[in-house]
């Protein structure tokens, strides 16, 4: 099978799935990841055959992918950041929206005053400590590592099994991290943790009723235990995160928060009530209310 043919077959097989864009898109994904051509190289490339392991991986994802598993846990990848991260059905896919929460927080550009912070810091006479609550991939908190090596940053989960991935992407991409399983809607096994400068969490937050709106490739793939929470209590997490950060964020300290467009302004409302100020609500690429950020002010 040549390479060109392969892909026009496999961006004809999952239209329907996924549409004319986003099949063309995971067709070329897949071609580079088993060829290691570039789209530009397979210009030259393109009626070359496949190598007899190449078709039958060819044969596997593709089966594979027309039972809705994402490409990315089909090829054990996913990009963030500018860095490959490893993936599989234990941790969720990292979203490009955030990315941006990530960006947010290197260059500070939501609230807090990164002057006032390194300041802080150095008269302390330790590293700017960031806490990424569920850390899932590792993607937030190997990301800020790399971006700002000389931050301390520490990574929780309840999952064993996210932080196993986590850990590998980690030591993959050279970002010293210090993970800890905890239970972060337990107090007591959250106690222990030390107090930090910054605290960042993409928490679950999608409401059970909302299931039925979601795509067969991210119910019937990716872990409910991070995508979900009650109807009853939605905010749970943040709720939690904020008790937490009473007694393990520092005076002047930052917030930043992933969360539902639909729960914005309740989410305000709660770092209102909890002595926040400087809360900043910042759109993603599709002009969604998606970080927010606050100031602990006592």
């Amino acid at each position: 099978m040549q390479i060109q043919e392969a892909f026009i077959l496999l961006r004809n097989d999952l239209v329907a799935l996924y549409g004319e864009r986003e099949s063309t898109l995971i067709s070329h994904w897949v071609i580079e990841h088993i060829t290691g051509l570039t789209r530009s190289a397979r210009l030259i490339h393109n009626t070359d055959s496949f190598t007899a392991e190449q078709e039958s991986d060819f044969h596997k994802f593709k089966h594979e992918l027309l039972q809705w598993r994402p490409v990315q846990y089909v090829l054990g990848e996913a990009w963030f950041c500018g860095m490959k991260f490893f993936v599989d059905e234990r941790v969720l896919i990292p979203r490009p929206e955030t990315e941006e929460l990530v960006e947010a927080v290197d260059s500070r550009q939501l609230t807090v005053d990164s002057q006032q912070l390194d300041r802080r810091s150095n008269s302390e006479g330790g590293p700017i400590r960031v806490l990424d609550v569920g850390t899932g991939s590792g993607c937030i908190a190997v990301s800020l590592k790399k971006k700002k090596p000389e931050w301390e940053i520490w990574a929780v989960d309840l999952s064993t099994d996210a932080l196993e991935v986590a850990k590998q992407n980690a030591r993959s991409l050279a970002a010293e991290i210090n993970f800890v399983q905890i239970d972060m809607l337990n107090e007591k096994s959250r106690a222990d943790l030390p107090v930090f400068d910054m605290i960042i969490s993409n928490p679950p937050y999608i409401p059970l009723k909302d299931k039925a709106e979601m795509r067969e490739n991210v119910l019937l793939h990716e872990p409910h235990l991070a995508l979900f929470v009650s109807n009853d209590d939605p905010l749970i997490f943040y709720k939690e995160i904020i008790r937490f950060a009473n007694t393990h964020l520092k005076h002047a300290g930052s917030l930043f928060f992933e969360i539902h467009d639909q729960l914005a302004e309740q989410v305000v409302s709660l770092l209102s009530a909890n002595n926040y100020d400087q809360i900043f609500l910042k759109k993603d690429m599709q002009d969604r209310d998606r970080m927010i950020s606050a100031i602990k002010s006592s």
